[in-house]
């Protein structure tokens, strides 16, 4: 026996999208900026804390964001082999 599943199921379902902040490093695209988003973790035995660093490309529809700039972006669609973040604007 198979369930069905209602429409109001489906669309109950909540989309959860990451949201990061970080430096933008750079801005030479054309609406793509890279942007580094620094994590403070800690080592599971010793205990010491270390900083990862993750750079993102992040869509910026209107070439707003230059390097240094703090940037607020949001998980998205995929807009293109590597952008899957667009930026929020405030």
């Amino acid at each position: 026996m198979t369930k069905q599943v209602t429409k109001t199921e489906e669309t109950a379902k909540a989309v959860i999208h990451r949201k990061f902040s970080g430096v933008a490093t750079s801005d030479k695209m054309d609406k793509t900026i890279v942007v580094a988003v620094d994590q403070v973790k800690v080592h599971p035995k010793y205990q010491k804390r270390y900083t990862v660093t993750k750079k993102y490309k992040v869509h910026d529809e209107k070439n707003q964001f230059k390097v240094g700039d703090k940037v607020n972006f949001v998980e998205c669609r995929p807009l293109s082999k590597d952008k899957r973040w667009r930026v929020i604007y405030a």
